[in-house]
């Protein structure tokens, strides 16, 4: 079992929908991407392609910039044309009602994304569905956020026949200083550095009959759906453990429990998953260790160093777990590493 943590990916999808919204802006969308991404190569948008996760903060961050738009993000969506681009969009529009299109994106949210963590919940009468994105390295990105918030309460509308109306909005990310254009485009103004980027509507409307409906289309693109799933062994459950543990080492955020609430799960149902893949928390935790320690002294960091990125918060805790991992301390290790590399570019 590799415990090197592969990069996420996602769906082509929103990124085509960005080039046609940029261009009706009367913006210039391979300019815009090109500046954002300071020249980084991109692939073109196509229909099976994946892209990296982790590209994504270079574009968000940089497009009020780059547009001179404050609210870029609520006027991109809002010249969006919901329509389906996935397989995940068409087995909504076939489903039988709302509560079925909710429950098959949760189901197969990372075929959109690997840094999703979505959830449908109820009480009291209101249906709430979560719809956090999160990155390695990086708070929730408000353009971003805003633009995929109002584009799923457009869809939302398309699939009740624009029955559909938000009773409240929650966005992670600090309030912006003006909220006109919230109002305008939401018709509520939303809530601002909450725990989730969430919306709630009422719970009567997931019982809504689709007028769409097709049982024997949503079977075949079920199964579809899931064959795309598991197809992605990068978005799998002990790749995304990976990739969380390995950005949150050196924070001390590691604990089972934040790693299953950053994995929208709870701890009990992560020790359980990980547990019939073999695995178990400890194990993994201890492989992204080991990997991020020899890596590091590889690199020439300073052993101390190398532990507290690691999340050792002393030397002798990390000087045990080495020897376990390697069988000699980490001076040894890396004057043996540093010997095999000289004696390789000797042979070359």
């Amino acid at each position: 079992m590799d415990p090197t943590p592969t990069a996420l990916t996602h769906s082509p999808s929103l990124r085509r929908l960005l080039y046609e919204a940029l261009s009706t802006l009367g913006l210039d969308p391979t300019d815009i991407y090109r500046r954002a991404y300071q020249g980084k190569p991109l692939p073109p948008p196509t229909r099976d392609g994946r892209e990296p996760h982790d590209d994504a903060p270079l574009f968000w961050q940089t497009l009020e910039g780059l547009t001179g738009d404050a609210h870029i993000g609520l006027h991109l969506a809002e010249v969006m044309k919901p329509r389906p681009l996935d397989v995940v969009s068409y087995l909504q529009l076939a489903s039988q009602d709302l509560r079925q299109a909710l429950e098959d994106f949760v189901r197969f949210q990372h075929v959109l994304s690997g840094g999703f963590a979505a959830r449908l919940e109820e009480r009291d009468g209101v249906a709430r569905l979560i719809i956090d994105l999160n990155y390695r390295g990086f708070a929730s990105l408000r353009q971003q956020m805003e633009c995929v918030m109002l584009l799923f309460c457009k869809q939302l509308a398309v699939l009740t026949d624009d029955e559909f109306r938000p009773q409240s909005i929650a966005f992670r990310h600090p309030a912006p200083a003006r909220l006109d254009e919230h109002r305008r485009l939401f018709g509520l103004t939303p809530r601002f550095a909450q725990p989730h980027d969430a919306l709630e509507f009422p719970a009567a409307l997931l019982a809504r009959p689709s007028r769409t409906a097709q049982p024997t289309l949503h079977a075949l693109l079920y199964a579809q759906a899931e064959r795309e799933l598991a197809a992605l062994e990068e978005n799998q459950l002990l790749n995304r453990l990976r990739y969380w543990l390995d950005s949150r080492l050196g924070l001390h955020a590691c604990s089972l429990r934040a790693c299953a609430q950053a994995l929208d799960m709870d701890s009990g149902a992560l020790q359980r998953a990980l547990a019939a893949q073999g695995s178990s928390f400890r194990q993994v935790h201890d492989e992204v260790r080991r990997v991020r320690a020899a890596t590091l002294l590889e690199q020439g960091m300073a052993i101390r160093e190398v532990a507290r990125a690691c999340g050792f918060a002393e030397l002798s805790p990390f000087y045990r777990a080495f020897r376990r991992w390697h069988g000699q301390t980490p001076e040894r290790y890396r004057q043996q590493r540093m010997r095999q590399s000289a004696a390789s570019d000797q042979g070359q």
